[in-house]
């Protein structure tokens, strides 16, 4: 708590020598340096968690005064770099050998230097050495980052006892996704194999390309991966003389943003400009080039079900079922009336339906549906936390690159193609047919051992007692017909998926071998059976 105090001493410090009240109380500072710069400087001084959040800033210059929105920019790859020497040191003792061994050429000038690490440019030995980044960790950032984190928890435990709504706010479990998000940045080691799993996820795609990392130069404070060649997101001007096509590079952008989400369920979650480049050899269908993978994002396979359906709920304009989904998914109480919900979604959801991106603020909109959802008190899930920072990125560089994007037009057919592939029957027997020879082995024994329990008498797992013994054995009796339509139903589901897996894909029709489409159709005669 001392330690807590010190740095809450400090920040109040910063920023009475920068003159920053003003930016809240409207009163001029006597400072003569311009407010935007002032701001960056002092988050600059308080260190890596400012930083990034004056990095999340950036992007947003709808929400920002442009010369703020301007300046702050500078966060994203213009941080005072730390000394050349001190890299150069960091480097060979990570890596074990003198600098000239390791680089056929090593640059001493940083390419770009970031609240975390610096990156300088370099060539591998060997004819036809590729060009390569050579990426640093700052030295001491771990101490630095533990004292900011420790003020985190600090008011975060402070809100868990004073705030009338924490309990469904959760400071706590809120602070600690960003604490994992902020340690998983100083393993360079994982960023590496992030930045392996998105390339395996996108190579030969024509929207977007990964660099290749070697290994053999990589460590958790030292990465060494292919340098890409390519134009900042911010070159607007240069892009238009050129002749680029906007509308292909935003819709390009909203593509892989759901695709990585939805599709790989792993998304890089850090979409700020000093992080991607743009590929214009082809003006007319541009690309992306990823830069940073420090921190990516996954989700349970119940959340991306529950968002997939209401994101398609959404485009849709059904409210209903939105609210219904809340209510399923436990993000508000069950005891809601969906109704109620449902009509409190429309007034926030329905005024920006067919407008372009350029008429609707994601930041406006998303404050608006928490001052709805904390009426029906919403419970916030804090694994999402880091799709909704993502999400109004991949919104703030959408507006800067083409105003008139179509959010919705763009990421509605990707969401529906998702949910028919997910639910399509090839996808189902392919389930079944990797849980095919548990199920085989585990369904006879639960079901002998259910029945010899019975007959001798004794109480099942449930707690069936002797006296209710009569009773059950009636009803198993009666209901001796649906069981044999669920076991037959059961076997028909287990052939079809066997049959899909052996059977060449040449003879599929519609996704499937004929032999599945009859086992298919006797399980739904069978099940029909046992209503």
């Amino acid at each position: 708590m001392i330690g807590s105090a010190a740095r809450l001493w400090r920040i109040h410090s910063v920023i009475r020598r920068h003159g920053l009240s003003e930016l809240w109380n409207g009163r001029p500072s006597s400072d003569p340096r311009p407010r935007g710069e002032r701001l960056r400087l002092a988050l600059e001084e308080l260190g890596t968690v400012f930083i990034k959040f004056g990095q999340a800033l950036s992007t947003r210059p709808d929400v920002l005064p442009p010369d703020i929105a301007l300046e702050l920019a500078k966060l994203q790859d213009q941080i005072p770099p730390f000394a050349t020497d001190t890299a150069k040191a960091l480097i060979e003792e990570a890596l074990g050998k003198p600098l000239a061994e390791l680089f056929a050429r090593f640059d001493d000038a940083p390419l770009a230097s970031a609240s975390i690490a610096q990156v300088h440019t370099a060539k591998l030995h060997g004819e036809g050495g590729m060009d390569v980044i050579v990426k640093v960790l700052r030295p001491g950032i771990e101490a630095t980052m533990a004292k900011d984190i420790a003020l985190l928890h600090t008011l975060a435990a402070l809100a868990e006892r004073f705030h009338p709504e924490a309990h469904r706010i959760q400071p706590k479990a809120i602070v600690a996704e960003y604490e994992k998000a902020l340690w998983d940045e100083l393993d360079l080691m994982r960023e590496a194999a992030n930045c392996g799993q998105l390339r395996r996820n996108w190579l030969g795609s024509e929207l977007i390309y990964h660099p290749l990392v070697f290994w053999d130069f990589t460590r958790p404070n030292v990465m060494v991966q292919e340098r890409l060649y390519g134009h900042s997101v911010r070159e607007l001007e240069h892009f238009r003389s050129q002749g680029v096509d906007f509308a292909v590079l935003a819709e390009r952008g909203v593509e892989i943003f759901f695709k990585q989400v939805f599709r790989d369920n792993f998304f890089h979650a850090d979409m700020h400009p000093g992080n991607i480049f743009v590929n214009i050899d082809n003006p007319k269908k541009p690309s992306y080039l990823a830069l940073d993978f420090g921190v990516v994002g996954q989700l349970t396979a119940q959340d991306q079900r529950y968002l997939a359906e209401n994101f398609l709920a959404f485009f849709n304009r059904d409210y209903k079922r939105i609210a219904e989904l809340h209510v399923e998914s436990g993000w508000i109480p069950a005891s809601t009336r969906v109704e109620d919900f449902e009509s409190a979604i429309r007034t926030v959801c329905e005024p920006i339906f067919g407008k372009p991106i350029k008429e609707i603020s994601f930041g406006f909109f998303l404050l608006r549906l928490f001052q709805i959802a904390r009426r029906f008190k919403y419970q916030v899930q804090p694994q999402l936390v880091l799709l909704q920072k993502t999400l109004l990125q991949v919104e703030g560089l959408g507006r800067q690159l083409y105003p008139d994007l179509d959010l919705w037009k763009s990421a509605k057919p990707i969401m529906e193609d998702w949910m028919r592939k997910r639910y399509a029957p090839a996808t189902a027997l392919s389930k079944l047919r990797s849980q095919a020879p548990a199920l085989a082995e585990t369904l006879p024994l639960l079901a002998e051992n259910a029945l010899k329990r019975l007959e001798r008498g004794e109480p099942l797992g449930g707690g069936v007692s002797p006296r209710e013994l009569a009773q059950l054995k009636t009803e198993l009796l009666a209901s001796q017909r649906k069981t044999r339509g669920v076991v037959l139903a059961t076997g028909s589901l287990i052939a079809a998926a066997l049959l899909y897996g052996y059977a060449p894909s040449s003879s599929h029709w519609l996704g499937l071998p004929p032999a599945s489409w009859l086992c298919l159709l006797l399980a739904m005669i069978s099940a029909w059976r046992t209503r």
